[in-house]
This record gives C-alpha cells, structure tokens and sequence, in this order.
C-alpha cells in the first residue's frame, strides 16, 4: 500500500515511518525544506517537498497514494513563527482531507488527543474541529485520540524528557498541582501514558484492519499514574531523588496564562488546565488491533537514563 503521510518527521511520525515499514508499505512524506535528516533511512520512503499550507504539496504527497495520514499536533504556540493550533491542528487538517478526498485515497488515519470532546482549550477545539470535518468526508477513516505518548525521543520534544528537563532537573521542588484551597489531592489527578510505538503500531495495524473503519479509539497504557506518581517514575529512572511540594493552581494559573507566551516558561495555562482536568481512557482502543500496550515503568522509562 502506498501512503501519503503528513508529520512524518516528528517525534510520533518517525515511529510510524518505522511500523508502516515493517508492514511493507510504501510512503511519501511531506517535508519542509531542512527537514530531510530527519527522516530514518528506511526502504520505500520518499520525501515530498513542501509544508502542510502548500495545497500542491500536499496533492503532490498524496497524489497516486491509497491511503493518508495526519499526524500533526503542536504543544504550544509559536504565532511569530507561524505556529498556531488553527493553523496545523485544523486548517492543515482539513486541507489535507479535502485533497486526500480529490486525490482519490480511500482511507485517511488521523491523530487527535484523548479529551479533546472537553473543548475547553484552543488545542482541544482545533484537534475537534479536524476531527469533524474527517467524518463529515467520504473517506473510509479512523481517528486515534492518544494520552501523553512516552519513548525514546530520537532528538525530537517528548513527554517524559520535558519532565525530566524541566522539573526534575530544576532545583526547584517539583510542583504537584492541585485545585482549591486544601493541597489533599495535590498531585493525584492521572493520567495514562502510552508507548510511542504502540501508537505508531495502531496506525500501522488499523490499514489492515476493516473493524477500525469509522471508529475513534482512544490510546492508553494498561494503567492509569497519578502525577505525583509519574515524576517518581521519572526521576527513578533519571537516577534521582526529588522534593516535591503542593502548587495550588489558583496562583500558579494567572501566572502561566500570562508567562506561558515565552517559550522558555515551562508550561501554559492551557496546558495546566487540562493537565489537572486528567487523560485517561473510558475504552481500550487497543483492543480491536491485538496490541497489548507496553507499561509505564523502569524498563520502558530506562531511556531516560541516556538523556542528558
């Protein structure tokens, strides 16, 4: 089969590039211009000049391709540099359908994230909004709705990393969150991590897989960790110990609205805000593919160990 895949070159696509190879699919990515090296060197991968709002490029990606694939998702906004949610998570979304539909692919896989239906955030109703528009189309599609996505970085931004860069690196105690005026669930909001490759496997396994077809899954670790829980995971297998204290959330916000705009403040208000509303799944989207997802512990964390 013959893939046209937008996103490719990031942290999630480069382990899509690798399953979709080992299925022996053929793809096409597309890639901005000083973007080539990273891409594995892998049988059957051809890059595609251009970026997601370039309509040619993307009809050149997925001209003459069976299927597409939109795996673009943004952390946080960058505006001077182009980088918005409405400009990558929908507006590039729905160009990409509308050619993938003209283009004549009948299947189309996209990534979304897990409590977008919350619509609370900018990030949520842009990831919501591509969503509709996918299942408003007459292409055969399945959409994928993962939690926080852990792994070996391959030198691209990642969740357990950030952590660990970020707060468990800091000398500042690491913050449990928490809402109200008393700290008694400081830090016990969850979440349920899943392993980057089985999230690249579901992509890989749903185009042979008929039962996926018009269905949103939802992708999840086999358990679901408290945040407190999680920076323990990570600073254990980063090889340290951490004082963690209560950030109440009602101070902590205003400041992250405000701050967040920076790129070196850790977080935005944002991403605090559906950080404690918790990422969990209702359903085990893994299921109908055959995948058991790998664990969140000190064997799947090791990598951690290796980054500096």
């Amino acid at each position: 089969m013959k893939i046209g895949i937008i996103g490719g070159t990031g942290f999630v696509g480069s382990y899509v590039l690798d399953a979709l190879a080992r299925e022996g699919h053929g793809t096409r990515v597309l890639t901005r211009r000083g973007s080539e090296h990273k891409l594995p060197e892998l049988p059957g991968i051809e890059p595609v000049p251009g970026d997601v709002a370039d309509e040619q490029a993307i009809r050149n990606c997925f001209e003459g391709c069976d299927a597409a694939i939109y795996l673009i998702g943004v952390l946080r906004e960058q505006p001077s540099k182009g980088i918005t949610y409405d400009a990558l998570q929908r507006r590039g979304a729905e160009r990409a359908v509308t050619v993938a539909e003209e283009a004549g692919a009948k299947r189309f896989l996209l990534m979304s994230a897990n409590g977008v239906d919350a619509a609370a955030t900018p990030y949520q109703v842009t990831k919501l909004a591509a969503e509709e528009t996918l299942r408003a189309s007459s292409l055969d599609w399945t959409i994928f709705r993962p939690s926080v996505i852990f792994g070996p970085p391959r030198e691209r931004m990642e969740f357990c990393t950030q952590l660990k860069q970020d707060v468990i690196d800091s000398p500042l105690p690491a913050p449990l969150f928490y809402s109200g005026w008393l700290p008694t669930d400081a830090g016990a909001f969850e979440l349920g991590p899943v392993h980057v490759e089985d999230v690249a496997a579901a992509f890989a396994k749903s185009l042979a897989t008929p039962q996926t077809i018009g269905r949103t899954l939802e992708l999840c670790g086999p358990d679901a960790w408290s945040w407190k829980l999680i920076l323990r995971g990570i600073a254990a297998a980063a090889g340290k110990k951490k004082l963690m204290l209560p950030a109440p959330v009602m101070f902590i916000g205003p400041v992250a609205k405000v701050m967040g705009r920076f790129a070196w403040f850790p977080v935005t208000g944002d991403q605090l805000r559906m950080l404690l509303a918790g990422n969990t799944c209702i359903e085990d989207g893994f299921a109908p593919l055959g995948i058991l997802p790998r664990p969140f512990d000190p064997d799947t964390l090791a990598y951690l160990g290796q980054v500096p």
